[in-house]
């Protein structure tokens, strides 16, 4: 199995999260991928606790089966180091603030004038170009600046941070690996390559579809946790039951929702929910909150109707559905041998790279190139 991306070389200038876990993707289908690191301190996601071996587990889950290169890029001799690799690659990942690679003398121009087709992706907070570009970021500056933590930021006086990092992974992993894969499309009919303004804030906007349909076409512009899917209806919410474990509920569509009510014996006078759905949330709070998780769990499972138990992500891992599909089968080893399950990565099985413990390179090593 060599993969769908067989053949395929990247050169991978990213450090920490959104471009290792874009080029993470693409080696597990089969690309080539060369970290090309600072020889002082390498990623600095190498670094972070915990550590697994001499570098972190972060490190690991994110640069397993990669190569790694260690170049000052600022000495002559370093750059010289790359041109070869440059003429040989087809994709080169980076995650600079504007204007840095191209003093580097790497910007795009730059090496296309080295290799016409390379498909050239820039990973940043907010684009190459506008009046942010060049301000310092971080996963929560992005979803505060597109609207989206408006929409659900927890109780006032006591705002929650999101549980992930929503604008690295879906605004910047996911896109550029949607549009690297789209350019090597067109590359295949063109010969041309591209260079991919990948802009982390401004991809968070589809995630507020609904949000912008209710303020732009029913002109009410949803707050904090007042709407449907954020918490404004009974029918997808939070809640506590009896031994304080928390009950998932979104019976949104109707036929659901009639399930649900009969299976917690809600009062048939405030299954209308729309005409007062805070008297119908809370009466579906004290009902649930009545019963132990052992209890609703039994109970839901007869009734189908979308209402799940949370699980830690301890018990998520250890799943029966999640480790019958297989989900955490692939391996990882650090230099002593160790062996963990590797990230699960959602490339099907028929475009996939070969099976087997994969590890992620020590600084400077893996690339005869280099």
């Amino acid at each position: 199995m060599k993969g769908a991306l067989d053949g395929i070389r990247v050169l991978d200038f990213s450090t920490l999260l959104p471009g290792p876990m874009a080029s993470l993707f693409l080696r597990e289908a089969g690309a080539e991928v060369i970290k090309v690191e600072n020889p002082a301190r390498g990623d600095e996601m190498r670094s972070y606790s915990p550590k697994w071996g001499e570098d972190s587990g972060n490190f690991h889950l994110l640069n397993a089966g990669k190569k790694s290169l260690a170049v000052d890029l600022k000495s002559p001799e370093g750059r010289a180091r790359l041109a070869p690799l440059i003429a040989e690659a087809d994709i080169l990942i980076e995650q600079f603030r504007p204007g840095v690679m191209a003093r580097l003398g790497l910007s795009y121009d730059e090496v296309r004038a080295q290799k016409p087709d390379i498909i050239y992706c820039s990973i940043t907070g907010y684009g190459q170009t506008g009046p942010r570009a060049q301000r310092a970021g971080h996963d929560l500056n992005y979803q505060g600046d597109a609207g989206l933590l408006a929409l659900s930021h927890g109780p006032e006086g006591a705002p929650v941070l999101p549980p992930a990092l929503i604008a690295d992974i879906a605004g910047g992993t996911y896109p550029a690996l949607v549009n690297i894969l789209l350019a090597l499309r067109q590359r295949d009919r063109t010969g041309d390559g591209a260079w991919l303004d990948i802009a982390m804030a401004e991809n968070l906007f589809p995630f507020t579809y609904w949000a912008q349909a209710d303020g732009r076409f029913g002109g009410n512009w949803p707050g904090n946790g007042d709407a449907l899917v954020t918490g404004g209806s009974p029918r997808y919410a939070l809640y506590p039951m009896a031994d304080g474990r928390i009950l998932a509920a979104a019976p949104i569509e109707d036929k659901f929702w009639v399930r649900f009510c009969e299976a917690i014996g809600l009062d048939p006078a405030l299954r209308e929910d729309a005409a007062d759905p805070a008297a119908t949330r809370a009466a579906v709070a004290r009902r649930i909150a009545a019963e132990p998780s052992a209890h609703w769990s039994t109970i839901f499972g007869e009734a189908d109707c979308c209402c799940t138990v949370l699980q830690t992500l301890e018990e998520a891992m250890r799943d029966p559905h999640f480790t019958a599909r297989g989900l955490f089968a692939g391996e990882i080893e650090n230099g002593a041998g160790t062996r963990s399950p590797a990230l699960p990565i959602p490339v099907c099985a028929p475009l996939r790279a070969e099976p087997g413990p994969r590890h992620a390179p020590r600084l400077g090593e893996g690339s005869s190139e280099g």
